[in-house]
């Protein structure tokens, strides 16, 4: 009989070793919640190949390897996809963590920011995706996990980003379906609002921005990068064999109801 103590070292030890001898690749390698996945799958042994706009963001001790591309720049995504292909091989686990919005609201939009947005957050991460998807299942197992948002599940602003998030959900449905006999799995991460530089626009205006945030999340609080990032190390790992085609909420409760409206309305 195993004892609560070796219990817990064993799952510890397991837990550090879940991604010996996988390559993991993770785009927005050198971002916020992109540094916290990176260190989270070098810490649990995985080799981490980091992938970003510039060779700086890739200045981390935890990447075996890194690649610079850019995903609004079709020519070097194909050099990317090559150069990962022929240094690192065929990744066994795929993390499209890469995006960005700034056009906040329906009336910031027009043609150039629509088509920008949309070009990064799904056209791009699709170009980027596609070619290593179909290489993964020439070994017959692969997880490929999307960090999605949750303003692809309601709406919380940025127009054009939700609706690429969204596309990104249905993109990773249609891998878990078509390709789940290939042994692949796909799942995506929503995660709520993370305080990262991401926000930095947005205390500019606003230095009181954070704690306005606090009463909209019933959990009191936004999600940190690391919580997020162990979201994704599950559905990425062997823990979560039997899961595919999910689209997972990390939100400290946003997305599961109006915490104002219950404290404003029906608390009044």
């Amino acid at each position: 009989m195993v004892s609560q103590t070796e219990f817990e070292g064993r799952a510890k030890f397991e837990s550090r070793a879940e991604f010996e001898g996988k390559t993991v690749v993770v785009t927005g390698a050198g971002g916020g919640l992109g540094t916290a996945i990176v260190a989270l799958m070098a810490q649990r042994g995985a080799r981490v190949v980091g992938c970003d706009q510039s060779s700086e963001a890739l200045n981390s001790p935890h990447l075996a390897s890194g690649h610079v591309f850019d995903l609004l720049d079709r020519a070097s995504i194909d050099a990317a996809i090559a150069a990962i292909l022929d240094r690192d091989g065929v990744p066994d686990i795929l993390i499209n963590n890469a995006g960005w919005t700034r056009a906040e609201t329906l009336p910031a939009l027009n043609s150039d920011k629509i088509g920008q947005e949309l070009d990064l957050n799904l056209t791009g991460v699709m170009m980027f995706a596609d070619p290593l998807i179909k290489a993964m299942t020439t070994q017959g197992s692969g997880s490929i996990v999307f960090i999605s948002s949750v303003n692809a599940i309601a709406h919380f602003g940025n127009p054009a980003y939700a609706a690429a998030k969204a596309g990104i959900n249905a993109y990773a449905k249609a891998i878990a379906v078509e390709l789940g006999r290939s042994g692949l799995r796909a799942n995506v991460v929503c995660p709520g609002s993370i305080r990262t530089a991401a926000w930095d626009h947005r205390l500019a205006k606003d230095p009181e921005i954070l704690g306005k945030l606090q009463r909209l999340y019933p959990l009191g609080r936004i999600v940190n990068a690391s919580e997020v990032a162990e979201a994704v190390a599950f559905l990425a790992s062997d823990r979560a064999s039997g899961v595919t085609g999910v689209v997972m909420p990390v939100d400290a409760g946003l997305t599961a109801g109006c915490l104002p409206f219950i404290d404003d309305i029906l608390g009044a």
